[in-house]
């Protein structure tokens, strides 16, 4: 998953090197369990004790929750980390953790350890809990203390066995993926597959939901439309990224950039160049020239800021942006390293520029445009 989704997210603390963040979001799921758990599942599991005390039950069972959750991620990051995934942080966000991967893992056999490692964790937290409830309760300890271990036993089973359900991105759709990738040394393919197999069950999930809302459990039935609804775009959005990757390999800005593009001189007005240039090209970001000297650019959000009635008495010159890194971009840089920048700057043009001349253009729609050609299975072309 994008390690730059969560730019809200907040630094806790770190672990063996491993920043462990929490998303806002988290907060909400954190109130709604430690709500739930006081109000209904420890009053029905040991009915009898007070309003507080079940909140304070409520509490460390939450507090278990956000360890147990913690340790799974940690499992992917130490088995990632060790297998040369490198991996930054762990964030834990309303639908549970996610250990943000730098680099995608280099073979099935790679993912398959770390995406097998989470369960694999839970499944020992499981163990452990119900093992020290039962040492609980032989040993006499608190009723409370028994239950709040026996729930988080509980819920470490409930964790382990809802990430194996083979459904992409969860961990049970990563070893999908990853038994596809190794069995057919083609992890585009497979990344479809279990790309499928997460679509699936993310309109389950919203149909289990639908039909609880239906049956007058909101709560209950709006959760499952939300995790549905995650599950579908976190799926999608890892089959575009792996499409992206295996699309762009190798390939640099040159192979796709539009070659002698429509440029302005300093001279013009704005009225002739918006009439000239703009509308008869259909063009909204235009390179600044004269003779053979890049100048800079200059695009609708500059015009934007000078009144129209001035137009006809304004030159480009007085007003272009001048050169600058952030819009331009060597002829060699890989596509794959544009599309990153793309994502995080939120740029979607630039100039292509060699030794201080201008090479082309290239946009966020060329990109598109070839990712298009080759979810269509149309053969990408190069210039």
């Amino acid at each position: 998953m994008d390690r730059d989704m969560f730019t809200h997210a907040v630094r806790l603390f770190s672990i063996n090197k491993f920043d462990i963040k929490v998303d806002p979001s988290w907060l909400i799921i954190a109130a709604l369990i430690t709500w739930s758990l006081s109000q209904k599942f420890f009053p029905d599991a040991l009915p009898g004790l007070s309003s507080r005390a079940y909140l304070v039950m409520a509490a460390f069972a939450m507090l278990g929750l956000f360890a147990s959750l913690l340790l799974h991620e940690l499992a992917h990051s130490v088995v990632a980390r060790r297998l040369g995934v490198p991996i930054k942080s762990i964030t834990l966000f309303l639908f549970g953790g996610i250990a943000e991967l730098e680099a995608e893992p280099k073979s099935g056999l790679t993912e398959f350890w770390i995406a097998i490692a989470g369960p694999l964790m839970s499944l020992v937290l499981a163990f452990g809990f119900w093992s020290l409830s039962g040492v609980a309760a032989l040993s006499n300890m608190a009723p409370a203390g028994v239950s709040v271990l026996s729930y988080l036993a509980l819920i470490n089973v409930v964790l382990a066995v809802f990430n194996l359900v083979p459904a992409f991105p969860l961990d049970g759709g990563r070893v999908l993926r990853a038994y596809l990738w190794h069995r057919s040394g083609d992890v585009l393919a497979a990344t479809r597959t279990a790309t499928r197999s997460g679509t699936f069950f993310a309109y389950f999930l919203m149909a289990l939901g639908v039909m609880a809302l239906f049956q007058g459990a909101i709560v209950a039935g709006l959760w499952q439309i939300m995790i549905g609804g995650f599950v579908l775009v976190a799926a999608r959005a890892a089959y575009t990224a792996q499409l992206t990757k295996s699309v762009f390999e190798g390939q640099t800005v040159a192979t796709l950039m539009t070659r002698d593009p429509i440029t302005a001189h300093p001279e013009m007005t704005l009225a002739i160049f918006v009439n000239q240039i703009m509308l008869r090209h259909n063009v909204s970001f235009v390179p600044v020239t004269e003779g053979v000297v890049l100048l800079g650019h200059i695009d609708r959000s500059v015009l934007s800021r000078i009144d129209r009635e001035n137009w006809a008495n304004t030159r480009v010159g007085d007003v272009f942006v001048g050169l600058h890194d952030a819009v331009m971009v060597a002829p060699d840089t890989l596509l794959s390293d544009l599309m990153d920048r793309i994502w995080k700057t939120g740029r979607r043009k630039f100039m292509v520029v060699a030794d201080n001349q201008l090479q082309g253009i290239i946009t966020l729609s060329d990109l598109t445009v070839r990712l298009n050609e080759s979810m269509r299975g149309r053969p990408p072309t190069t210039d």
